[in-house]
């Protein structure tokens, strides 16, 4: 069984780490069991060196002693060994953590962190953001999943294993961090400017819409998510609701005995959730003690729904018969297991112990779960930020002028062409911008006239009004319910 320190442990491995996991456990423990379902133990061990591997890193240790040109910290050296084993696998899930970044997963645990909020990995040594968390400043300042994350304040991050990199990237609330950031599609790096500020880890939120459509957005699967989503699930039904959607859009993971508490309440008894595969190709099928509703499911998914919020994805369309609308997911189907108890120092490693896979057996793993309907958001939800240290203006031709143009025509100015090229029509459409928002109508985009573009769009963006998918979601439901009713 799972203990809820255990559990806590995990989620916030998750968002410190970048480590999308979906079971963790500390030392010698049961990884399948009651809470994924009954039939397969698997014990971890460890083995330990052999005589000639102890002698081999034994000397290698003497040596550097003995010879560097500088004193060498004894400490740094075995923590560096370690690092590089992991490092070895060439597993972004699997990393070692030494003993002041696991104090930072004690600090985290009791309660919200301070940072940008951006869940991270490590994919080739670059690293890689899965997800922004939903309101945090990384969300605000308009980082996406995909982006790679350069640099950090003037310091780069090559070369830097992931948690020195998520050293860099976190900090005290109020400290701004200049982050310079990869997108595909763009060929010149961006720039964000982030105030760091504390994240909340509240994980659940529930609307009853028109036509009795409920939506419940979850942000993560946390240790107390199951319970939350339980309650705000309770209240939609006791107000009638007649259909669901329920929102995994940029959800990084989590929990696995937490999403499938979840969506046990959705699938019949007896049907499965997901298959969890080890190394000798021994599976666990975790099947639900649930059953189904009577209300139609839809799931709203991106390209930052991650791990636990693919196995809900999947277990809801293979063994619940709901809709997936959106984008590709993100595509992480392996399982992690942290140990900090057998190092004896603070430390911990966690380890990629198993594969998952949906009901059926397909390992989504680097490839994600296709929708049922494809839905794409407005161009300007993607666009990139506008470098502010140059002023944009008459005749120009660049990224930076696509991105205002973009900006412009989300908001309803109309500049007439979005490829990049400054001409009178993206002017007079600056101009009319500059006017409704109080500033000097010059018909040039400086750094307030971007700045306050920016601001605008974030509060177009986040009206509901705008969003193509979950508009997409509430309109299949509303369909199935009238449908379900003029077939009684």
């Amino acid at each position: 069984m799972l203990k809820k320190s255990t559990a806590a442990f995990m989620i916030v491995a998750a968002l410190l780490c970048g480590s999308l996991l979906t079971l963790g456990v500390t030392g010698y423990v049961q990884v399948f069991g009651q809470a994924a379902g009954e039939g397969l133990a698997t014990v971890l061990q460890t083995a330990g060196l052999q005589e000639k591997e102890s002698k081999k890193l034994g000397t290698a240790l003497s040596l550097i002693e003995s010879n560097y040109y500088e004193k060498v910290d004894r400490e740094k050296l075995i923590d560096g060994a370690v690092n590089g084993m992991m490092e070895a696998l060439g597993d972004p899930y699997s990393n070692y953590m030494g003993k002041e970044t696991a104090q930072r997963f004690e600090e985290s645990i009791e309660g919200s962190f301070s940072g940008i909020g951006a869940e991270v990995s490590s994919d080739n040594g670059k690293v890689v953001v899965v997800s922004p968390i939903k309101g945090s400043p990384a969300e605000k300042a308009g980082i996406q999943a995909k982006d790679v994350i350069l640099s950090v304040n003037g310091e780069s991050l090559e070369g830097l294993e992931l948690n020195a990199a998520v050293a860099k990237i976190r900090g005290p609330k109020g400290s701004k961090a200049t982050l310079k950031v990869q997108r595909t599609g763009t060929a010149e790096p961006l720039q964000f400017v982030i105030t760091r500020d504390d994240v909340r880890l509240e994980t659940v939120y529930a609307k009853m819409e028109k036509e009795h459509v409920g939506v419940i957005e979850v942000t993560q699967f946390s240790q107390n998510t199951s319970e939350r989503f339980k309650e705000e699930l309770t209240k939609l039904e006791k107000q009638g609701m007649k259909g669901l959607v329920i929102d995994v859009r940029n959800d990084p993971g989590g929990v696995l005995p937490v999403v499938i508490e979840m969506v046990e309440q959705f699938v019949p008894s007896g049907k499965a959730i997901v298959q969890v595969e080890d190394k000798n190709k021994r599976r666990e099928v975790s099947t639900s003690k649930g059953s189904s509703k009577k209300y139609p499911v839809v799931v709203l998914m991106n390209k930052g729904s991650a791990s636990a919020s693919e196995i809900m994805a999947g277990a809801l369309q293979q063994s619940a018969g709901a809709k997936l609308i959106g984008e590709n997911s993100f595509g992480k189907g392996t399982v992690q297991t942290s140990f900090e108890e057998q190092l004896g120092d603070g430390s911990l490693l966690k380890i990629t112990i198993a594969k998952w896979l949906t009901p059926d057996g397909t390992w989504i793993h680097g490839k994600g779960i296709k929708p049922d309907i494809a839905v794409a958001q407005p161009d300007y939800f993607s666009v990139a930020p506008i470098n502010k240290s140059v002023t944009l203006q008459y005749n120009m031709n660049n990224a930076d002028v696509k991105s205002a143009q973009t900006m412009l025509d989300g908001l309803g100015y109309k500049p007439g062409r979005k490829d990049g090229y400054f001409d009178a029509g993206t002017k007079e459409a600056v101009k009319k911008f500059q006017s409704a928002a109080k500033l000097k109508s010059t018909g040039s985009i400086d750094a307030k006239t971007a700045e306050a573009l920016e601001l605008a769009l974030i509060k177009v963006i986040q009206d509901p009004v705008n969003d193509n998918q979950r508009n997409k979601g509430i309109e299949e439901i509303q369909k199935e319910i009238k449908a379900a009713a003029s077939n009684k």
